[in-house]
């Protein structure tokens, strides 16, 4: 299995976040398999065409996504799958158009369905009165979207109505995911809403469980929403 890389171009600034990309999109499609040492210092530089300095921040910025660890007199290896950092909006930006990033896909609607009800019963609850007329009027760029079909835009505005949910739910631990929707919805939603598939009642089952503040039926509508047959995810990976 190769492990050589070609030379990176771009500016100091980005070179490090350039480096550690290409590296851990080889990590994330398995031609960098897990224990595997990476080459040494010597050999990345000069296939790269970077600096030391540029090179020991790429990997300072993969460990601290949990894909690399250095040890002594062993080298940098690539770390057990169990300790990636799959919540880091980075790396889901950087399995975008990796050969297995439709696994992901069914995997995030997974992680969707055991939290986001709940975060819909929270915002249910907890959401101010700020964050409710920004979800109503989000709602209502969604009918507009729905009825004059537009998939980029009506992809921008979903994400940003089940991202509020999140950031509504009064809880700071639910911000993280609510963040994570920010970088991978995007994709995931032009699969499922492929065809002018938008689920609008769907979402206004939960948009008015929400304002009228019952939890429960917000629970309820968001666990109909996020059932598979509602979700145009390629069925080779289902």
């Amino acid at each position: 299995m190769s492990s050589s890389f070609t030379a990176i171009a771009g500016s100091k600034r980005s070179l490090h976040v350039q480096v550690a990309r290409e590296i851990a999109r080889r990590i994330l499609s398995g031609q960098l398999e897990q224990g595997q040492v990476i080459p040494g210092e010597m050999t990345l530089c000069e296939q790269f065409g970077i600096s030391r300095t540029a090179l020991r921040e790429a990997v300072k910025l993969l460990t601290s996504k949990g894909l690399l660890e250095s040890k002594p007199k062993i080298g940098t290896k690539v770390v057990d799958r169990l300790n990636w950092n799959f919540l880091d909006p980075q790396l889901l930006e950087w399995m975008e158009g990796l050969q297995n990033a439709q696994v992901f896909y069914h995997q995030f609607l997974g992680l969707r369905k055991a939290i986001e009800p709940e975060a819909c019963a929270l915002a249910a609850r907890h959401a101010t009165a700020e964050q409710r007329i920004e979800l109503s009027e989000t709602f209502q760029q969604m009918c507009e979207i729905a009825d004059d079909f537009d998939q980029a835009r009506w992809a921008e505005v979903d994400m940003h109505f089940h991202r509020l949910i999140f950031f509504s739910t009064g809880n700071d631990f639910y911000l993280p995911f609510g963040n994570v929707l920010a970088t991978i919805f995007m994709s995931f939603i032009h699969h499922s809403s492929k065809d002018g598939g938008v689920c609008i009642n769907e979402h206004r089952a939960i948009y008015d469980a929400i304002m009228a503040g019952n939890a429960d039926k917000a629970r309820a509508a968001s666990q109909f929403l996020l059932q598979e047959e509602k979700h145009r995810l390629p069925s080779e990976v289902a």
